[in-house]
C-alpha cells in the first residue's frame, strides 16, 4: 500500500514545499547560471525511467560549453565555474529534479537514473532497478555513494525495491539531509566523478 499510493503522496507533498521555500534561493542561482553560462541555467539528459521509459531529468547546469580548437568539449573540471562548484558541493545542483518528481518522471526516493547506454549492460537482476521511479537520492546514496563497485549500488538498488517501506524511506532522507550539511553529498561530482560502468564493475 505505501509504494502504490502513500510514497507518491509524500514525493508530491515534500516537493511542493521544498520549492516554495526554497524559491528564493533557487531564483538566486538561476540568474547567477543564467549569467555565466549565456542564458542556459539547466541541464536536460534524457534517461531510463519507470519500466525504463524515457525521460529528461533536470539539473542546475553548473559547467560552460567551453571548447578547445578542434570542437570539443574541455574536460569536466576545467568548465566547472566557481559558482558551479559551490553549487554541487551543497547539492543545491539536484533541486530542479524536483520538478522531475512532481511529473511523475522521478520519486525522491529510488536507484538514481543512469544513462541509457549502460541498458545493455545490465544483468536480469540489475533490470530490476527499472521497477521503480528513479530517485533524487537512494539506499546506495546513502551507502558508499563513489567509493562501492557498480555491483554493489546495485545491489543496494534491488534491495530498496524489495525492501520499501514508510520507515526506510524516512531513514534515507535523514541521512541524505545529514549529508548534504556536512556537504559530502550523494551524487556524482567532478571532484570524486563516478568511474563509468563496464558491466563487470
Amino acid at each position: 500500500m505505501y509504494s502504490l499510493f502513500f510514497k507518491r503522496f509524500l514525493d508530491v507533498l515534500i516537493s511542493i514545499t521544498v520549492l516554495v521555500i526554497g524559491m528564493p534561493l533557487l531564483i538566486v542561482v538561476y540568474l547567477i547560471l543564467s549569467y555565466q553560462n549565456k542564458n542556459k541555467a539547466f541541464f536536460f539528459q534524457e534517461r531510463p525511467g519507470l519500466h525504463q521509459k524515457p525521460f529528461h531529468i533536470i539539473k542546475f547546469k553548473t559547467m560552460t560549453d567551453e571548447k578547445d580548437v578542434e570542437g570539443n568539449l574541455l574536460p569536466d573540471a576545467k568548465r566547472l565555474t566557481k559558482a558551479g562548484k559551490l553549487i554541487r558541493k551543497l547539492s543545491i545542483d539536484e533541486l530542479p529534479q524536483l520538478i522531475n518528481v512532481l511529473k511523475g518522471d522521478m520519486s525522491l526516493i529510488g536507484p538514481r537514473p543512469l544513462l541509457y547506454k549502460y541498458m545493455p549492460l545490465y544483468s536480469t537482476a540489475q533490470l530490476r532497478r527499472h521497477e521503480m521511479r528513479p530517485g533524487i537520492t537512494g539506499w546506495a546514496q546513502i551507502n558508499g555513494r563513489n567509493s562501492i563497485s557498480w555491483t554493489k549500488k546495485f545491489e543496494y538498488d534491488i534491495y530498496y525495491i524489495d525492501n520499501v517501506s514508510f520507515l526506510l524511506d524516512i531513514k534515507i532522507l535523514w541521512m541524505t539531509l545529514l549529508k548534504v550539511i556536512q556537504t559530502h553529498g550523494v551524487n556524482q561530482s567532478v571532484d570524486r566523478p563516478m568511474n563509468p560502468f563496464n558491466g563487470s564493475n
